[in-house]
């Protein structure tokens, strides 16, 4: 079994082997994923974060016969953006970036060097504060189909990564988080910090994000942005239109 690991800040995974095909997803610089087949530019992985699949071109990505252990899964970079040193070349990476083969490791050839703020999910505290915080390096984030970082994200990447800062692991898409969990009856028990899932006309889940209070909420729709919400769904802020309809509210302990 052959591992890969990522040398630009952002790898698009693709549903099929070509640079046309959807983007489903990303992994990003330093997550590991296991490689299930080749293609002549391309290699289809898996990642080992969150299980999905998707292919990644193979210029972007440094091919390690094992992955070695590693204690450290728990570190991602702090601050919006940050600099990793590729061998003597500086990239710039942003928030979330996971740490634990880039501080001073040799993968595939290229050596990393991590030179930017620490933020260690085991020891983050789960609060309205530490919440705010995170969710605040997101604002104005452009949406992206299957982004999952500060250049560009969706909606169930954006939850998915923040919470990742609290040690706490969601699947990828929305109607996968919108399974887990305790389900909450009614706006007016949650909590900062819980998930409210949406869905359309047809009833499937299309759409999810972050409570901050029981009469708003961040998500990413066009941009990261905060919301006013109601029993019946999210009010577009600026618009006053209503945009998503509430399905479900879900609490991860």
């Amino acid at each position: 079994m052959s591992y890969v690991i990522p040398i630009v800040a952002v790898c698009p995974m693709r549903l099929q082997h070509s640079h046309r095909s959807e983007m489903v997803s990303q992994l990003l610089m330093g997550e590991p994923a296991v490689i299930l087949d080749t293609d002549t530019d391309f290699l289809k992985v898996q990642s080992l974060y969150d299980r999905y699949e998707g292919w990644c071109q193979k210029s972007q990505l440094a091919v390690l016969e094992e992955l070695p252990s590693n204690d450290q899964e728990s570190l991602l970079s702090e601050d919006h953006s940050s600099v990793v040193m590729i061998d003597d070349t500086a990239l710039y990476v942003g928030a979330g970036t996971p740490l634990q083969f880039l501080t001073d490791h040799t993968w595939g050839g290229y050596t990393f060097r991590y030179a930017g703020s620490i933020w260690d999910a085991k020891n983050a505290v789960f609060n309205e504060t530490t919440l705010l915080e995170r969710t605040e390096l997101y604002l104005n984030t452009p949406y992206l189909w299957g982004g999952r970082s500060v250049t560009g994200i969706d909606c169930s990447g954006f939850s998915q990564q923040i919470y990742r800062f609290f040690g706490r692991t969601l699947p990828r898409d929305a109607y996968q988080q919108a399974a887990l969990g305790e389900s909450v009856g009614f706006l007016q028990e949650t909590r900062c910090g819980d998930l409210a899932f949406f869905d359309n006309a047809e009833g499937k889940i299309t759409h999810v994000g972050i409570l901050l209070s029981p009469d708003k909420i961040i998500h990413a729709s066009g941009q990261v942005r905060i919301d006013p919400i109601d029993n019946m769904g999210i009010i577009h802020g600026k618009t006053g239109m209503r945009t998503h309809s509430l399905r479900i509210i879900r609490r991860y302990t």
